[in-house]
């Protein structure tokens, strides 16, 4: 079993029963205590559980916690990597499109780099300064105005009224989490208004989300599942969540994980 498998059951333990135990872990993965507290021991540092003596628990878990930008980047980053890859493919030369904040869009951002003829929406200065090139005259990037948030997102009402009237042919929305009732989320009110109002821009509406995000629900929900187009996610994402993900939108696309060194 690769490395981000192991993480992946790991943190699912933990989200359901709020911790769990390394002799558990190592029966139910078939490696050893090294391998697991190795692996607690790297989600700890990401952040994304608590290291207590024989095992792991739930870290804060607040739904109003928003992660800043340098945090969040250093999570996932090569599934991230991968999903952008995959979500530029869905983009023709000459397209309008729309980024929201986040550290998955940047990816999708440095993607769309060397497609001709592009003119770009977003609410976040990173992805505006990734696709601007004052020597590019072939591609327009409009930057709303708004709050900056601790992930870098513009938001509130001067965002919301930079979107109105405006009208592209596909967004690519970066979330919080993801969850089969909840649908999309966010820990932040003004974000979660401003994404909404980003979707009402977009023609077709692809979520760029990796598979860690599934199940976590933040303090607001942006939009139901159903509002999405297609799903860009990568090959961590559990059988569960395909099934629930199939049963509420159209289009579910899995970018593959590279491998992360031989199974333990």
């Amino acid at each position: 079993m690769l490395a981000h498998q192991r993480h992946s059951v790991i943190l699912d333990a933990v989200r359901t029963h709020g911790g769990v135990r390394v002799a558990d872990l190592v029966g139910e993965l078939g490696v050893s205590d090294m391998t697991v507290r190795r692996d607690i021991g790297e989600l700890s540092r990401r952040g994304l559980v608590a290291r207590v003596h024989g095992g792991a628990a739930a870290v804060g878990g607040r739904s109003s916690e928003e992660p800043g930008f340098a945090a969040k980047s250093t999570l996932a980053t090569g599934a991230k990597r991968a999903i952008a890859a995959l979500a530029a493919t869905l983009v023709e030369p000459g397209a309008s499109v729309a980024l929201s904040a986040g550290t998955t869009t940047v990816e999708v951002a440095h993607a769309l780099r060397d497609l001709a003829g592009l003119t770009v929406v977003t609410n976040s200065p990173r992805v505006a300064d990734v696709l601007h090139d004052p020597a590019d005259h072939d591609r327009t990037v409009v930057l709303t105005g708004g709050v900056r948030t601790p992930s870098d997102a513009l938001v509130g009402p001067v965002a919301v009224a930079g979107l109105a009237g405006l009208h592209v042919d596909v967004l690519f929305l970066g979330v919080h989490g993801l969850d089969a009732t909840a649908g999309l989320t966010t820990p932040n009110l003004d974000e979660a208004d401003t994404d909404r109002a980003l979707l009402r821009t977009a023609g077709r509406v692809v979520v760029v989300a990796d598979s860690t995000k599934w199940g976590v629900v933040g303090l607001s929900s942006i939009a139901g599942l159903d509002a999405v187009d297609v799903l860009v996610t990568d090959t961590g994402l559990g059988p569960d969540a395909r099934a629930a993900v199939d049963h509420h939108l159209g289009e579910l696309l899995l970018a593959p994980l590279e491998q992360e060194g031989p199974p333990s």
